[in-house]
């Protein structure tokens, strides 16, 4: 039964105890999916369906080493770590107004969910996998000079090809990741002068 993992992730039980929950993790799933694709994935589509495919796998063999039947909430809680990562300092606002830094979002929704749902298994695998993801992506390699251990295959790049253009702003990668483009945009540039006009002499 190859389609399990697939049907796994998708099915959810919607029933009098479950359906606020389902929708409030809809909402989370579109709300910062979108933020990635909008903000440090800009352009990269490739690149995202990579860290989907990627934290969709890890949260795969987690299920099955652990007999869970549903991977929807892990998945969704995955990708909210990495943008929560990804914008850490950014102030968000939650339930009746409280207000933290992004980087605490996913336990504060982790909490949350413990509280209409009974269960953290789900939200903390969905964490763990997330950070997985940032650390060997971003945090290992490009902050603490470590080796990359992820790249994102070519047949994603030729399926799914960068583009250009896009709306950005919610997202921004590592600072020393952002340094090092500054780096690169100042030093290949060429000083041709200010130029004259006709005539002038």
């Amino acid at each position: 039964q190859i389609w399990r993992p697939i049907t796994a992730t998708f099915f959810f039980p919607v029933g009098p105890g479950t359906g606020f929950l389902y929708l409030v993790n809809l909402y989370f799933l579109y709300q910062y999916s979108s933020r990635l694709e909008t903000g440090a994935f800009d352009g990269r589509p490739a690149d995202y369906m990579f860290m989907l495919l990627f934290n969709w796998i890890c949260i795969v063999i987690t299920g099955l080493a652990m007999d869970m039947q549903l991977l929807m909430i892990p998945l969704i809680m995955s990708v909210l770590y990495v943008w929560a990562q990804l914008n850490r300092d950014m102030i968000v606002s939650f339930w009746f107004g409280t207000r933290f830094k992004a980087c605490y979002l996913p336990w504060v929704i982790l909490g949350f969910n413990y509280i209409i749902g009974g269960s953290v298994i789900n939200e903390l695998i969905g964490n763990l996998v997330g950070h997985l993801y940032f650390f060997l992506m971003f945090k290992y390699p490009v902050d603490l000079g470590g080796r990359n251990f992820l790249s994102t295959p070519q047949f994603l790049y030729r399926w799914l090809p960068n583009r250009r253009g896009g709306v950005s702003g919610f997202g921004v990668p590592p600072a020393s990741m952002r340094r090092a483009a500054e780096d690169q945009q100042g030093g290949g540039r060429h000083n041709w002068g200010q130029g004259f006009r006709l005539g002038d002499q």
